[in-house]
């Protein structure tokens, strides 16, 4: 005979016959639940119903009872049927469609089971890890054993559409063990939503349910004994003990106990000690010493005994700095090693330590240092900016104090302590013109406007406006008229006179102070100088058209270390040691002061757009300031191992750099964002070492080039240099 199923192996045997029988059990349950049951009586039995038409599907509503009929009715409607007859062929019937039907069950076994398990796990690799078929075409093996192959993933466009597109999107999971995806019901959300908040699965369950539980009391005794006399007497002890509560009561021994005041809902925190809660203690056990190892034995080995020179140089050290306490000694045998002087002072050391050494119970943080470390993008994506020296301006005899390029960056200014002043060509390193003046060069300033090619210089207690020689005939002729000018000064302790140096014309100013800082505005016409003094002319405004000075302050704002002009709007800015102090020239009011964390403020830069702004200081910082935002700094740089002595910002570029005295040039890339919700970009991109420090001082100045990613620096050791 050919077996219904195929063969199974004898470990599975068992389980598979069970479910044979109960599959076969259940289909028979359904079959009996369709068909009417029979009803004896004295009216006959119901027949059945045929089992054609269960097989072929026929009508329902000629063989079966519909719900809403009545049992009586059907049964008047057949009582001419003889009962033993049709009984007897319904019998036949059933025994015969139920042996077909379960034939047919049987062979399908299978398939029943793969049917079944399509809707559950397909996937019959067990209890096993799923990365194991990482590396894998496939997942697993269905219960055929065939592989279940793998299915391409989609990628992120594909998610972003089926997000969008699938209404059913936000509520499907992913199935990982048989690689699929499936979409939950209502009732499986329902589950899961219950689940969420804490309640029971299912809605049917009442967890309060009365489970009825009923009893009914013995109305007889356990035992037939007669009861005892003393349950029918009063007890005499309790009766000795509620009289000694009486006379307690009557001499007012025991009193009614008094209601307690409420308690006020707002108290005092520390008015009882006792209402303070106690912390938990911690039981902290103490440091355990350090084991002794090779050197503290009586036969150490003889790396670990010192030589002469060690011993010598061990007794030199102080005892806090000593390796060891002792000096490791060689004995024969444990009975000559002497007693230890200072065991007594050790014990006392220890338990001190234990006495008085404050112990805490730390919790150890997690953290992953690579988070903490803000995420920055390349140098190379930030490019262009300076990276090496391309040309070296040499003809100094003394330090270089300060440098100033043009507005069209064709030439250099540069101003040193050998009292003199030189005009250089960029491109070349040729110097065109030297000055000679009777004093040190403090500042020098280049007109940003290029059809005024002046030239100012600020020495012991003049401004000199120069010439320089490099215009055209008609920037010249303009440019002679200035220098030429009769002044409009009014204040008799600044005045203005025009002198002749050879074929050149300059006007000298007579300031009465020593100008350390000098500053044009963007239009070429106002400059203003600083000294580094408490007077009121520490600070004063020059308008080169009209040859006349101003003076803004009349009381002294400190000790003024620089000095700048908004690019755009008619603000002033006046940095002192700790602030910097921004002005309204128009209405002539203070706007706001930036606090700075420096003790001692060195010089001050302004970015192109006016909001923010970068200060310098002695103690090695940089700080960046974004005036919109707060008057603390954004964010304080400090990679400077000395003082910083410049920084500047350039006017096309988003760079900036800072020159210090330990010769380096430091140069960041600082972009601003239109977005006012986003901060400013700021990165360190590269490191040039300029200048050697000479006598303590190293670059003395900085200044970018107008047009190109360049930057020029000049030092103490009488160079200066272009690096692109």
């Amino acid at each position: 005979p050919i077996p219904l199923i195929p063969p199974i192996p004898p470990l599975y045997q068992t389980a598979a016959v069970g479910c044979q029988n109960a599959s076969l059990a259940l289909q028979r349950a359904g079959k009996e639940m369709k068909r009417p049951r029979s009803q004896k009586g004295d009216r006959g039995t119901v027949p059945a119903e045929d089992p054609s038409a269960d097989r072929d599907g026929g009508n329902d509503d000629k063989n079966n009872v519909n719900e809403g009929d009545n049992i009586d009715d059907y049964d008047e409607e057949n009582e001419e049927i003889d009962d033993d007859d049709d009984g007897g062929e319904d019998d036949e019937e059933e025994e015969d469609e139920d042996m077909e039907s379960s034939e047919d069950e049987a062979q399908n076994l299978a398939e029943l089971s793969d049917s079944e398990d399509d809707v559950g796990e397909r996937n019959r690799i067990g209890n096993v890890p799923l990365e194991w078929y990482d590396g894998e075409d496939h997942i697993g093996y269905n219960i055929k054993g065939e592989k279940i192959i793998r299915k391409v993933q989609g990628d992120a466009v594909d998610d972003f559409l089926s997000r969008t597109d699938d209404p059913n999107r936000w509520r499907t999971v992913y199935d990982k063990l048989n690689d699929e995806k499936m979409v939950l019901s209502k009732e499986e959300m329902d589950i899961v939503h219950r689940i969420r908040q804490g309640k029971f699965p299912s809605r049917a369950f009442d967890p309060y349910e009365d489970y009825g539980v009923t009893y009914e009391p013995i109305l007889e005794s356990l035992h037939n004994e007669t009861a005892p006399k003393r349950n029918f007497v009063p007890s005499k002890h309790e009766e000795m003990l509620v009289a000694k509560m009486v006379r307690a009561i009557r001499n007012g021994w025991i009193r009614k106990g008094e209601d307690e005041p409420p308690k006020p809902k707002t108290y005092l925190l520390w008015d009882n000690a006792e209402s303070t809660k106690s912390l938990p203690q911690y039981h902290i056990p103490a440091p355990k010493m350090k084991l002794p190892g090779h050197a503290e034995s009586y036969n150490p080995p003889a790396e670990y005994l010192p030589t002469e020179e060690e011993k010598a140089k061990w007794s030199m050290e102080a005892p806090e700095d000593r390796p060891y306490d002792f000096i490791p000694t060689k004995h024969s045998s444990l009975r000559e090693v002497p007693g230890f002087d200072d065991l007594i002072k050790q014990r006392f050391e220890r338990c001190l330590d234990l006495y008085l050494c404050p112990r805490a119970r730390r919790r150890r943080l997690n953290i992953d240092p690579e988070t903490l470390i803000p995420k920055l993008p390349k140098p190379n994506t930030l490019k262009p900016f300076p990276t090496e020296c391309m040309v070296i301006y040499e003809g100094h005899e003394d330090r270089v104090r300060t440098i100033s390029v043009s507005p069209d960056g064709q030439w250099l200014a540069s101003g040193s302590d050998d009292k003199s002043v030189k005009i250089w060509e960029t491109m070349t390193g040729r110097c065109i013109r030297t000055i000679l003046f009777e004093e040190i060069i403090d500042a020098v300033a280049w007109n940003p406007n290029p059809d005024t090619p002046v030239l100012a210089i600020a020495t012991e207690d003049h401004i000199t406006l120069l010439h320089t020689g490099t215009g055209t005939k008609e920037q010249e002729d303009r440019v002679s008229e200035f220098l030429s000018a009769e002044s409009e000064e009014e204040n008799p302790k600044i005045t203005w006179h025009s002198e002749k140096d050879g074929i050149l014309k300059k006007m000298v100013i007579d300031v009465k102070k020593r100008m350390r800082s000098l500053v044009w505005h963007a239009r070429g016409d106002y400059f203003a100088s600083a000294s580094q003094d408490s007077s009121a002319l520490s600070v004063q405004i020059h308008r080169l058209s009209k040859t006349k000075t101003l003076v803004p302050f009349s009381k002294s704002k400190g000790y003024v270390q620089r000095v700048d002009f908004h690019p755009t709007k008619p603000f002033f800015f006046l940095a002192t040691k700790r602030h910097v102090r921004v002005y309204n020239l128009t209405k002539q009011e203070m706007v706001k002061v930036l606090q700075c964390p420096a003790r001692w403020i060195s010089s001050i830069s302004i970015h192109p757009q006016g909001d923010n702004l970068i200060v310098g200081s002695y103690d090695c910082r940089v700080c960046w300031y974004d005036m919109d935002l707060s008057h603390r700094p954004y964010k304080s740089l400090k990679y400077h191992d000395k003082a910083v002595r410049q920084v500047n910002m350039h006017r096309r570029y988003p760079l900036f750099a800072s020159a210090s005295d330990d010769g380096k040039l430091l140069i960041f890339h600082g972009k601003v964002f239109e977005d006012l919700l986003t901060n400013p970009l700021i990165v360190p991109v590269k490191i040039l070492k300029a200048h050697d420090p000479v006598e303590g001082l190293g670059i003395l100045d900085c200044i970018f080039h107008p047009t190109q990613p360049w930057i020029f620096s000049s030092g103490a050791d009488k160079k200066i240099k272009l690096f692109c």
